[in-house]
């Protein structure tokens, strides 16, 4: 049996293909494969791309991310960066360009959205990470990211429950959440 490191697990992903219908990102050297988000999700994530400016900012949706020093490449609901700072092309977002990363928590990614994600975008030195999360019905943003690797963790955190003006700071502007919709049937979990 042959050992593979975190450069040969990153070689093997570029080259992974999920099944159809699933989305996979490469966590901390792990493939964690998601099956199609729920209706929900998705109108959130329209919901949060329509309130930010496009002439100042570019927002992309499931666009795979590079994070220097992690054997991670998430693959965020939503990122923003500023109008023309990305590249022309390729399949890796440079983690040092992005603004804003917005995760929307379903059924079964909240550990990791507020766990082992946020760990490594604070890592990647993303400003700000947005989770909304339909389960308890309310968002967290966090900035402020500090530290390295495994060290990593943002310093502020702020809690705004659904119908409530959030702030986005770094992006100059202020979300409405009041559309935001609810999984039905869900029960809530412990987090943040």
């Amino acid at each position: 049996m042959t050992a593979v490191d975190e450069r040969g697990m990153a070689d093997f992903f570029a080259d992974f293909e999920p099944p159809e219908g699933a989305k996979a990102e490469l966590l901390r050297g792990d493939i964690v494969m998601m099956a199609g988000p729920d209706l929900v999700h998705n109108r959130i994530v329209t919901e949060v791309q329509d309130q930010i400016p496009r002439s100042r900012w570019e927002r992309l949706q499931t666009q795979d991310v590079n994070i220097v020093g992690e054997a991670s490449e998430p693959v965020p609901d939503l990122v923003v960066l500023e109008a023309g700072r990305g590249p022309a092309a390729g399949r890796l977002l440079p983690s040092h360009l992005i603004t804003l990363v917005v995760e929307v928590v379903s059924r079964t990614s909240v550990d990791r959205d507020y766990g082992v994600k946020r760990l490594i975008y604070s890592a990647g030195g993303v400003p700000a990470y947005l989770i909304i999360d339909p389960i308890m019905a309310h968002c967290v943003l966090y900035t402020e990211p500090t530290g390295r690797g495994e060290d990593a963790d943002y310093q502020v955190q702020r809690i705004t429950k659904f119908g409530d003006p959030l702030p986005v700071g770094p992006l100059g502007i202020e979300l409405e959440t009041a559309e935001f919709g609810a999984y039905e049937g869900v029960r809530p979990h412990s987090r943040p």
